[in-house]
């Protein structure tokens, strides 16, 4: 994966996930589909989308009991993602498990704390903890687990590489400088995300909704 940027593709419609994957092509290192196309489209669409040839990184986020998550790995191993996401607060034995399941080419790499949360939400869900000191936490326990890496904010990132240098970071929340940040609370820019350590940066309405999805591709790769 040579270049680092997946662009999301959030849609529940084919067609437009296909037209949008064929314009970035050359330009992105590959496609993210997410729950909202999975649930639309299935296994069909990720097929359909994986003939266009770029690497999928499917964000399903499992997050069940370990065996149910192991089984769900299974039904999966079928699509040939490069890259699935857990949820890490699942615990260490349904990391593992995860782990296990997934085919050998398929890097399990487990969501911390999503970036619409903040610290004031964490509070609100019970999390003593704030963002920083818990993405740590589960840092650790997935690399014990066997994962290939987490995903965390661009500013988690930097400390979470630190700690794990082998790790494969994941980073979603990404915008470039001066862009809208919309329902993201935890943001930083492409350049400084790979600065701290990312290995893959995960940008979805910066280039999807940009006039020209391909040259706004273009343009973020130029930075990095």
């Amino acid at each position: 994966m040579s270049n680092p940027i997946f662009v999301a593709v959030d849609t529940p419609y084919l067609d437009n996930a296909i037209i949008l994957a064929k314009k970035v092509k050359g330009h992105v290192g590959g496609i993210k589909l997410g729950l909202e196309f999975f649930c639309a489209n299935g296994h069909h669409g990720v097929h359909e989308v994986a003939k266009i040839g770029l690497p999928i990184f499917l964000d399903l986020k499992l997050h069940d009991i370990p065996n149910t998550v192991a089984k769900a790995m299974q039904a999966i191993n079928i699509l040939e993602p490069a890259v699935i996401t857990i949820h890490a607060s699942g615990g260490r034995a349904m990391m593992e498990d995860a782990k296990a399941a997934a085919g050998k080419n398929i890097k399990v790499v487990g969501v911390t704390i999503l970036t619409s949360l903040n610290d004031h939400d964490l509070g609100r869900i019970g999390m003593e903890s704030n963002s920083h000191a818990q993405v740590e936490r589960l840092a650790d326990l997935a690399a014990e687990a066997g994962l290939d890496g987490i995903v965390c904010s661009g500013q988690e990132v930097k400390a979470a590489h630190k700690r794990w240098k082998n790790g494969y970071f994941v980073v979603p929340g990404i915008r470039p400088s001066g862009g809208k940040v919309g329902d993201q609370k935890r943001v930083v820019t492409p350049s400084q995300a790979m600065n701290d350590g990312a290995s893959m940066l995960v940008i979805g309405r910066p280039i999807t909704q940009a006039a020209d999805p391909d040259q706004a591709a273009r343009d973020i790769g130029a930075t990095l």
